[in-house]
């Protein structure tokens, strides 16, 4: 059996506008037990963008810049690179090795992001390949 990113995606996607601070970002992370968001399309940012925890840390923390006089914009990731659900799950393991992230958006025909794969998903994917095909109970 060929597994998909839809087989193993999350569909929960959350979304911040990009002119929101950082600190709103971080308290909607924080909040939603997420490490990564998608800002929204907007009048001035007609393209999704993505931001996460590794982000935060190299643009804020490491830099020592102050979130609450910085933008979301100013230092999300655009445009996406993503994902589609059909794509198979290796396939979507190299294009993150290429690309060197951590966290892909799934995107549908229409380019409406639909669900969020990361990194943290290939544990289980990568437990279930060492169980074999019979074990489906790992999800």
């Amino acid at each position: 059996m060929v597994n998909t990113v839809r087989d193993w995606m999350n569909d929960l996607v959350v979304f911040v506008d990009p002119n929101s601070l950082v600190t709103e970002a971080l308290g909607i992370m924080r909040r939603r037990y997420v490490n990564n968001l998608i800002a929204k399309k907007t009048k001035d940012s007609p393209e999704y963008g993505i931001i996460t925890s590794i982000d935060i840390c190299d643009t804020i923390v490491a830099q020592g810049r102050d979130p609450s006089k910085v933008k979301v914009h100013e230092i999300m990731s655009t445009p996406l690179i993503t994902v589609t659900p059909e794509m198979t799950i290796d396939e979507c393991a190299r294009v993150m090795k290429e690309k060197r992230i951590h966290h892909l958006p799934v995107a549908d025909a229409n380019g409406t992001i639909v669900g969020m794969i990361s990194a943290n998903d290939f544990l289980i994917v990568a437990e279930q390949l060492g169980h074999g095909d019979g074990d489906r109970l790992l999800r």
